[in-house]
């Protein structure tokens, strides 16, 4: 047994001797060779030593049908300044039809030390992943929350190029549609979703920004990041106006500029001498779009394992998006982009001040992005608080008709602040022609005057009566008394007269006493139902709305009354009746068996509140007045 095993000891050196000198000899072998004459492979090992720049645009695609787990390649993003970083990235496969029917995604984790502690940050989407110096796509995606590993999902490039092969064309206002970020789940039912594009809000103040988040929520564009703007669309003092663009920059699109901004950042995978890709995946789904793009510069990158994003400043523009597709978002060199002006005039006790902005003309974000900026204006006042009032009078202006008012109110006690509520107004007022689906011309501007007043102009109607008597007769001289309470003031007593018209028949008349909007409210709802209006219609009707401080009498005639166009025809002849009755399944004609007739008014001093229905007898024959 023990000569065995001395045997055995024997043969395990002599073994071991002849394996070292074979390893010395191949070494010896080795650094006799030249380094040219020897083939390294960089797809199955980790990237050589890092190269200072990522690969031109040129360099070539690296084909999807070649992608196969193990490679090994490096995307470039900004971390930090305006100069992207590499990182290692390795593939571990791909997910087919996992960005929907023919829409590949490719799996791989991230390695290195910045992203291995961000994790995939906001603002990553569209940083471009290269293997063997040839462009494999972008990272687009990530994987759930909280995730312990920096797993992203990468468009592949082929797909990408797709948008940038589009057709160049004029930038023409779309249809609304779903606008939701884009969402995949694997067979697991783990979900990926594109990742989010940090948002930033300048000059805005924090109720704005949750007006924003409210109003945007399940676009993608719900989520704000810190950040600040270059002011309107002009060279800012970050180092983005001087750095080049290349692949891993930052960029950035403008949804409002001006004295406010609100702008979208995400990272370049593609760019040539005209034109170039980002994101890998939508912001809005919009298709053909007309918005600035600008440089941008990452001040700091925030890791958090909930939401991780980028702090962004916004830098010059060089040139406008055009597109906003599924794979990508296409940004066109030089390209001016399409906006639509607004100028806010506000006064109040220390003068007058003026913001200027402009606002992206895109259905899907255009009338929130009006009403947070009108928000926020009102927001600035220093007269800003739970005791003041505003009031905005202004004019849309739109190609091919004369301009439409606006003329809205916000005061305390209604259901939201008086700043919001005075925006809102103006807010419904812009939709009703800008969504109106017969418009052709395009929005030229919205001018508003803002009159900020420090009081509570809030005014309640308690009751109204007749002061002459309930039994009349056609041609009677009639007189109304409401009694109005303006916010902690005394009750005052204000009168209304009006004549009966003559051609009244016997029977029981209604008066309807109260405020503009009581009266707009009913006027309305004799009008056609369920009926698309043209956007003419929809400015006579703006034309038509009445002054929310005055109070208002309106007789309710038993009299048939039309809606055309917009415009109210009362009492009318049975023949005309007759005749628009034929008509009824037109679009904007409608018949009502009630004539809303306005007959008096008088100051509320204040926004008014309140109704009250009054009820007439009517006798044949003259009266004693």
């Amino acid at each position: 047994m023990l000569n065995r095993l001395k045997e055995t000891s024997v043969l395990q050196v002599f073994v071991f001797r002849i394996s070292t000198a074979l390893v010395l000899t191949a070494s010896a072998l080795v650094a006799q060779t030249p380094v040219a004459a020897v083939p390294v492979s960089t797809s199955d090992a980790l990237p050589a030593p890092e190269a200072t720049a990522p690969p031109p645009s040129t360099a070539g695609v690296y084909p999807l049908s070649q992608v196969r787990r193990g490679l090994r390649g490096t995307a470039w993003t900004v971390f930090e300044g305006t100069k992207p970083e590499p990182m290692e990235v390795e593939i571990l496969g791909v997910l087919r039809g996992a960005r929907g029917p023919g829409k590949d995604m490719i799996l791989a984790r991230l390695h290195g030390e910045k992203p291995e502690y961000t994790g995939v940050v906001a603002g990553m989407s569209g940083s471009p992943v290269y293997v063997d110096g040839k462009l494999l796509g972008s990272l687009s995606y990530k994987i759930g929350q909280f995730s312990k590993e920096p797993i992203a999902g990468i468009t592949p490039i082929e797909q990408m190029l797709e948008v940038r092969d589009l057709p160049v064309h004029d930038p023409v206002t779309v249809a609304e549609r779903g606008s939701s970020p884009s969402k995949v789940t694997d067979e697991n039912g783990q979900g990926f979703s594109a990742m989010e594009t940090p948002l930033v809000m300048s000059g805005f103040d924090p109720e704005a920004i949750r007006l924003w988040k409210d109003r945007m929520a399940g676009t993608g564009l719900e989520m704000v990041s810190a950040g600040g703007g270059a002011g309107s669309g002009t060279s800012g003092d970050n180092e983005s106006d001087d750095a080049p663009l290349m692949p891993g920059s930052a960029v950035s699109m403008q949804l409002v500029r001006g004295d406010l901004e609100i702008a979208a950042t995400c990272t370049v995978t593609y760019v040539d001498p005209k034109q170039l890709l980002a994101c890998g995946h939508p912001v809005l789904q919009a298709g053909p779009v007309s918005l600035p793009m600008t440089s941008s510069e990452v001040v700091a990158t925030l890791a958090s394992p909930l939401n991780a994003f980028k702090i962004v400043n916004t830098g010059r523009t060089i040139g406008a998006f055009t597109e906003d597709r599924d794979a990508a978002i296409r940004g066109e060199l030089g390209a001016t982009a399409k906006m639509i002006p607004i100028s806010i005039a506000m006064t109040g006790a220390t003068g007058t001040v003026e913001r200027k902005i402009e606002v992206a003309d895109l259905p899907t974000l255009t009338p929130s992005a009006v009403l947070v900026s009108v928000y926020q204006t009102l927001l600035e006042t220093n007269l800003s608080g739970s005791t003041a009032s505003y009031h905005i009078t202004g004019q849309i202006a739109v190609d091919g008709m004369p301009p439409a008012p606006i003329d809205s109110w916000g005061t305390p006690g209604e259901p939201a602040a008086p700043q919001l509520m005075a925006a809102v107004g103006v807010a419904d007022s812009f939709n009703r022609l800008y969504a109106n689906a017969s418009r052709e011309g395009s929005i030229k501007s919205v001018r508003l005057q803002v009159d900020a007043i420090p009081q509570n102009l809030h005014v309640e109607m308690e009751s109204a009566r007749l002061v002459s008597s309930s039994i009349v007769h056609p041609g009677d001289k009639i007189i109304v008394e409401a009694t109005l309470r303006p916010w902690e003031q005394p009750a005052r007593n204000v009168r209304l007269g009006f004549t009966l018209p003559a051609r009244l028949e016997a029977g029981t008349l209604r008066l309807l006493v109260g405020s503009a909007s009581a009266l707009d409210r009913t006027l309305e709802a004799a009008r056609p139902a369920n009926k698309p209006m043209s956007v003419t219609a929809a400015a006579d009707r703006l034309r038509g709305l009445h002054s929310a401080d005055h109070v208002f009498v309106s007789m309710l005639l038993p009299e048939s009354q039309a809606s055309l166009e917009g415009r109210t025809l009362e009492s009318l002849p049975l023949s005309m009746a007759n005749t628009l009755e034929s008509q009824r399944s037109g679009v904007d004609v409608g018949l009502h068996g009630e004539s809303i007739v306005p007959a008096a008014e008088a100051p509320a001093g204040g926004v008014l509140s309140g109704q009250a229905i009054l009820a007439l007898r009517v006798e044949a024959g003259g009266g004693l007045h």
